[in-house]
């Protein structure tokens, strides 16, 4: 049974206890037996392999048996700070973000940005972090960071670290080299772009204009790429 399964908290000994959502779509959907194997992760970077010793309505037991510290990160810190879109779109640039190895999601609240990033969204995006690193072998979880106020972002990054900002009127991104294992924020702005004042404060604090061509890219769309850039050039 290759199918792999989210354990919380993180697993200190030879036992673990898979609940809720996890322990019914094993019990219920996967038909597990006692003695079958499976694989879990707790978000901590370890793989585990497990037998299962005990199933109940709502929790599974399992004995573990192998360990297995597996990395399918990014061999640096990537940053995506982005002005939400709407509705499932976020759901979607998560997905994608957290298969491409996207260290963290930083939303920002822009002058022009149209969703809010508030607390029940940001929980649901965080589940959705989960059922993605599932699918795609991360054992790390993507982080869903605080909002952060742009400008005020734009002066906290530290400047060892390659900061890019999305505008129509930078260079190419195709053009842009970074540094093997330079850890890298790019922000992303809503639809509307950022303000000519947030991009002002941007560009006065050593942050790099970058345009990803001559089409106008929905943000997800922009986030995306940005990320999958940086994958491919930074391995």
């Amino acid at each position: 049974m290759s199918d792999r399964f989210f354990v919380s908290p993180p697993i200190a000994g030879d036992r673990a206890v898979l609940a809720g959502d996890e322990a019914r779509h094993l019990a219920a959907v996967m038909r597990v037996q006692i003695g079958d194997e499976v694989v879990l992760f707790d978000g901590s970077g370890v793989e585990f392999t497990a037998r299962v010793t005990a199933t109940r309505k709502q929790a599974v037991e399992l004995a573990i048996f192998e360990r297995r510290e597996i990395s399918r990160e990014l061999p640096f810190s990537l940053t995506l700070a982005v002005a939400l879109p709407k509705g499932e779109r976020q759901k979607w640039l998560v997905e994608k973000a957290t298969e491409l190895g996207v260290t963290r999601l930083t939303p920002l609240v822009t002058e022009r940005g149209v969703a809010q990033p508030v607390e029940s969204a940001l929980d649901r995006l965080r589940r959705s972090v989960i059922e993605a690193s599932k699918q795609c072998g991360r054992n790390r979880l993507l982080e869903i960071a605080p909002p952060a106020i742009a400008a005020e972002l734009f002066a906290t990054a530290p400047q060892s670290i390659g900061r890019l900002i999305a505008d129509p009127t930078g260079q190419s991104l195709a053009q842009v080299e970074i540094q093997t294992n330079n850890d890298i924020c790019a922000a992303i702005g809503p639809e509307g772009g950022f303000s000519p004042a947030e991009l002002a404060a941007a560009t006065t604090l050593g942050w790099r204009p970058v345009s990803l061509g001559s089409r106008i890219l929905r943000v997800e769309t922009a986030a995306v790429a940005i990320a999958a850039w940086a994958g491919l050039n930074g391995q």
